[in-house]
């Protein structure tokens, strides 16, 4: 019986070395998936702080925009008030057969447009430059003329002034719009970047949570297994010590036989040895 414990006993221990290895593996196994976990959450908050700056700069941008849009219209608004004198000042004086400044001009910056953004032919390329070279002289003699009075000079003057400072606010507004967009597109970039790492953030900690439990499982094997080693130790033990006291008692018992032989021998009047002395002694029989 003793033997068939003490083989139990080793399955047992064997058995729960292989949990106690497994959940240490999978425990390591945790720990990665633990680190890459809060390495891609590390990632995703710097994702997100990215796209945050870019978000500001893009709303400052176009806050700029917005104040130098103003500014660029009120301009606008001056040179047109200007032009609109301008224009009724000729209708008063009889240049009824000219078209207004303004309306000359809003031509030619359609007509430049068009160059720079259609494709042409090169005669009709060469046919629409003169157009516009026309049409800029036209300007000039209309201005010319102008410039003839006094006060009409100095309107004209004030509406150039007003319209050159629009046109360089307005290109200002581009470049600001432009930067605005630039930040726009970095910050839907980043907020796609932080979308990404987040997700595989939560894959890592679904593994973590995965290995984790199956750690714990193993660990509860193993306690089990700890469990029954120590029931199984107390039980040998038990045994072993029974069997030892048997294995005494029956010594006793022989020896306590062969001390009353010695002994019945002794009163019929033979001779003891030492050893006989000694088995004596040790049976207390002396």
């Amino acid at each position: 019986m003793l033997n068939d414990l003490i083989e139990k006993r080793k399955k047992f221990l064997a058995e729960s070395e292989q949990h106690k290895d497994r959940r240490n593996e999978l425990n390591a196994l945790a720990s990665k998936y633990a680190r890459e976990r809060n390495a891609l959450n590390n990632q995703t908050r710097e994702f997100v702080e990215e796209a945050q700056k870019n978000k500001e700069l893009r709303d400052e941008h176009n806050k700029a925009v917005q104040t130098l849009k103003e500014q660029r219209n009120d301009l606008n608004e001056q040179a047109n008030a200007l032009f609109e004198e301008i224009e009724a000042f000729k209708r008063e004086h009889g240049s009824l057969r000219n078209r207004g400044i303004k309306e000359i001009q809003k031509q030619i910056e359609h007509l430049e447009f068009k160059q720079q953004t259609e494709v042409f032919s090169t005669d009709k390329e060469r046919e629409l430059i003169e157009k516009i070279k026309h049409l800029k002289a036209t300007i000039k003699e209309q201005e010319a003329e102008l410039e003839q009075n006094k006060e009409m000079r100095a309107k004209l003057n004030s509406a150039r002034e007003y319209r050159k400072l629009a046109s360089d606010i307005h290109k200002e507004v581009t470049e600001k719009a432009e930067l605005a967009q630039r930040h726009h597109d970095l910050m839907v970039e980043c907020y796609r970047n932080a979308d990404r790492s987040r997700e595989a953030a939560d894959e890592a900690h679904q593994k973590f949570v995965e290995a984790q439990e199956a750690a714990d499982e193993e660990h509860k094997q193993f306690i089990t297994c700890q469990k029954e080693l120590r029931d199984y130790d107390k039980v040998i033990a038990g045994l072993r010590k029974k069997t030892k006291k048997t294995k005494v008692t029956k010594e006793q018992k022989a020896v306590r036989k062969e001390a009353e032989r010695i002994f019945q021998q002794f009163r019929g009047g033979e001779k003891l040895t030492t050893d006989d002395l000694l088995l004596l002694q040790r049976a207390k029989l002396i």
